[in-house]
């Protein structure tokens, strides 16, 4: 009879147990977001939604959060105008030369080098050529951030890879590196 009872038991536990199981749905989920939608009904389900999959446009002439323009446009008019009417607003201290110099090191050295002499890895490799060094240029800090800005001949904007700080801090760097060049 006891062993009647522990078998009965046993299948009861058994049965009770597989039946908490539901492969469909396990237990645990290691990413959750895997498995469940993200908000996509909510597109759907508004008139607002022309297509019921995209957002909404920004209304037109809004500006982002923490984005401020930069007046002047991407023609040779406005690189002459920011060369001779844009200054740094960043204070020209020894933290912001290293920083600056940091970022210098790792977007601009490669093609002008580490002195600034246009003689970077990519130039000596002969997989860019005519990299100027800046003693042979006239330039400003507003003409640096411009040209990081929007990039110039060869060179692509670095815009999206340097906030306008860091662009200030690469131009003061390079002003250093322009006033050796030309001891």
């Amino acid at each position: 009879m006891k062993q009647l009872i522990a078998l009965s038991f046993s299948i009861m536990v058994a049965l009770g147990l597989g039946s908490c199981q539901d492969p469909s749905k396990p237990n645990y989920q290691y990413f959750p977001n895997m498995y469940e939608p993200v908000g996509y009904e909510t597109y759907a389900d508004s008139e607002a939604f022309a297509n019921g999959v995209e957002a909404q446009l920004p209304a037109e002439g809004s500006i982002a959060r923490g984005w401020e323009p930069y007046g002047y446009p991407d023609t040779n008019e406005g690189y002459e105008a920011a060369k001779v009417e844009l200054n740094s607003p960043l204070v020209y201290d020894d933290l912001n030369l290293a920083n600056g110099k940091e970022l210098y090191g790792i977007y601009c050295a490669v093609c002008h080098g580490n002195k600034g002499d246009g003689q970077g890895i990519l130039m000596t490799r002969e997989k860019f050529l005519g990299v100027p060094s800046y003693a042979d240029r006239v330039i400003t800090e507003g003409s640096i951030y411009h040209v990081l800005m929007y990039g110039k001949n060869a060179m692509g904007s670095h815009a999206g890879q340097v906030n306008a700080t860091e662009r200030w801090q690469i131009a003061q760097h390079v002003m250093e590196l322009r006033s050796s060049l030309l001891k």
